[in-house]
């Protein structure tokens, strides 16, 4: 522990000391796309929020005016309906949480084990954890509504991570692993189960195995550490593996997928037991490139696509969190 606590230091130093090397063109195109997109996207979510409003106000009128011309009789009528309507709504969304609850006990008792290795929080800026919880947010949601949900854990979990997490509304309840010991000694009598998931792993991963503890490193912006959970895995003598991306697409750049976008892919994968599908499902069209090593292109997709993702996984995020506002939102 204490070698990998040098290793981590000394990596901080050296990047401190190197300078920021000027941005090439194509990085000064990319960062000005997404500047674009951000910019577009707060466009986006203002609209949206003022449509809501300007919806909600018509049908409050369009209520007050049919009271306003309804008797007393009628108004007792349509407001105890109302009252029914709601009572249902609120029902049916009681029932549903239920069975979501049902399916993540018994994913602590039976499910596929899915680590979230929250251990390296100090490579990270606090702009780069809030990012991290809200992947952390999104992989609850996500594994809560998957017809078989893994049995999730956060491992590491101290410091400024734990207190933004435990800053969440309704935390404290949600049925996943909160391990402040990291997985290591979490799992020290598993050894042999441990497998990290990393990109630059020699091993590629062709199904995953109910005996096995899947590892998925908690790092924002990982090209800025590369290698670093690799290292990390053998200097504890554990297995490595990587996702078969290569084998169904090829990506536009770089490998790296975020958090919610791994566990999203291994849940898919619980689901169908397909990699393929799983892939296409989850990774943004915006991350796959054009090619002839992209099976989906070549067999599935003259004059269609089936699998194209048309949204960002942040706006997935956000659309999640709206489905269950009951859950992370207080009332």
């Amino acid at each position: 522990m204490a070698d990998e606590e040098e290793q981590v230091e000394v990596l901080e130093q050296q990047q401190q000391q190197q300078p920021r090397p000027a941005l090439s063109k194509n990085a000064q195109k990319k960062l000005l796309k997404q500047q674009r997109y951000t910019a577009k996207k707060a466009e986006k979510k203002a609209l949206l929020k003022e449509q809501k409003r300007i919806q909600g106000e018509r049908k409050r009128k369009e209520w007050e005016e049919k009271l306003a011309g309804s008797t007393e009789e009628e108004k007792q009528h349509l407001i105890e309906s109302r009252k029914c309507l709601r009572k249902e709504r609120m029902d049916q969304r009681s029932e549903e949480k239920g069975k979501k609850m049902q399916r993540l006990n018994n994913a602590k008792q039976n499910g596929q084990n899915v680590v979230i290795d929250l251990e390296f929080d100090r490579l990270m800026n606090s702009s780069e954890l809030h990012s991290l919880v809200q992947q952390i947010m999104y992989c609850y949601a996500v594994n809560g509504r998957c017809s078989c949900p893994a049995h999730l854990w956060l491992t590491g979990c101290q410091g400024e991570m734990q207190d933004q997490l435990q800053r969440l509304p309704g935390f404290d309840k949600w049925i996943i692993e909160k391990e402040n010991r990291p997985y290591i000694e979490a799992f020290q009598d598993q050894k042999e189960r441990l497998v990290y998931l990393t990109a630059d792993s020699e091993t590629t991963l062709d199904v995953l195995d109910p005996k096995h503890i899947y590892i998925i490193g908690g790092l924002v912006d990982r090209n800025r550490w590369k290698g670093l959970t690799m290292k990390k895995a053998e200097d504890q003598g554990i297995q490595t593996a990587k996702l078969p991306i290569g084998t169904y697409l090829k990506m536009s750049s770089s490998q790296v997928l975020t958090v919610n976008q791994v566990v999203e892919i291994l849940l898919k994968y619980l689901e169908t037991g397909d990699w393929k599908t799983s892939f296409f499902e989850v990774i943004p069209q915006r991350k796959r490139c054009e090619g002839d090593n992209d099976i989906e292109q070549e067999e599935e997709t003259e004059g269609k696509d089936d699998h194209e993702i048309k949204t960002h996984d942040i706006e997935r995020l956000e659309e999640t969190k709206e489905k269950d506002d009951h859950e992370f939102k207080r009332r």
